[in-house]
């Protein structure tokens, strides 16, 4: 059963009881894994902003 992370109140959801889609990350395949959502999207954003730098010096030579 998939789980929702809801960024408006901060609670995990699970798929048939969910609140609207606009509010919702996920799905997650656990509880723990949705509880950690905001960390997990922080991760995965400063890992592409690295990505990003990495690219741009590159190219600049």
């Amino acid at each position: 059963m998939p789980f929702w992370y809801n960024i408006a109140t901060g609670q995990v959801e699970e798929e048939e009881h969910t609140s609207r889609k606009d509010n919702l990350m996920g799905p997650y395949p656990t509880r723990e894994a949705a509880q950690n959502a905001l960390e997990s999207a922080a991760a995965r954003t400063e890992a592409w902003d690295e990505e990003d730098r990495r690219r741009r010096e590159e190219e600049e030579g």
